[in-house]
């Protein structure tokens, strides 16, 4: 079975991850991602949801709406308890509009001056719809993916993007952008969440196999299996058993 899942971001870094995450493959089926640019979607989706649920589950309507695909919409930010959540569904734009990574980042550590409780976690949620039509139908599917970790004084590190330079891991004694590809995405609340959602959809993709299985069981059921077998040449094979 092959799929065409269409990813709900113009973002290249998270789409970087979820390319990793969701890899080309899922249990039974061979996949394909896709992004906004991929279908020619050129308008902007508005994420006015007060949860990362529901921004989440916006996104992928939207998407599987104008594209007919399988969609996958999802949100993700920081949520520091000692600022009661924030940055929370406002991570991205947490400086304000227009301003970068840096700015954000800038911005959290004014808040957080003189705090010394600097638990946060990294939060992400997931949505993914069915349209008719698209070779896997049935109920959206939402999950979540958390992790816990800390805010550092000072960012550390190269890769990532957000406020990976801040979000301290203390099991493995460094911030999200000085971990590699490899050990981010196995702890990450991303690949918490993508994990959860590549369970529900193969479990689906299993389904649907069975139950083509099953059906042409039941179209085939009682025909013999020369009635079935085809030939390059049917007619050249026929008259050689003729003979």
């Amino acid at each position: 079975m092959k799929l065409k899942i269409l990813i709900a971001t113009r973002n290249r870094g998270k789409l970087a991850e979820l390319e990793r995450l969701l890899s080309v493959y899922i249990d039974g089926a061979e996949v394909e991602l896709l992004t906004l640019d991929d279908v020619g979607f050129t308008g902007e989706i508005e994420e006015n949801g007060e949860t990362f649920a529901e921004n989440a589950m916006i996104k992928a309507k939207a998407a599987a709406e104008y594209s007919g695909l399988i969609s996958v919409g999802d949100d993700s930010g920081l949520c520091v308890y000692a600022l009661d959540g924030e940055p929370g569904v406002r991570s991205a734009r947490y400086a304000g509009e227009g301003h970068d990574d840096a700015a954000n980042n800038a911005k959290l550590l004014e808040k957080l001056k003189g705090v010394s409780y600097r638990e946060a976690a990294f939060v992400c949620a997931m949505a993914c719809v069915f349209p008719k039509g698209c070779g896997l139908e049935g109920e959206p599917i939402e999950v979540e993916g958390r992790c816990e970790g800390e805010i550092l004084c000072h960012p550390r590190g190269e890769g990532g993007f957000g406020y990976d330079p801040l979000f301290w891991y203390d099991e493995y004694g460094e911030t999200f952008a000085e971990l590699s590809k490899d050990d981010k995405n196995a702890i990450s609340h991303r690949g918490a969440a993508a994990a959860k959602l590549c369970h529900v959809i193969s479990e689906r993709v299993s389904a649907a196999l069975e139950t083509e299985n099953k059906e042409y069981y039941i179209q085939t059921a009682g025909v013999p299996a020369l009635a079935c077998r085809r030939y390059p040449d049917d007619n050249a094979d026929r008259q050689g058993r003729d003979r």
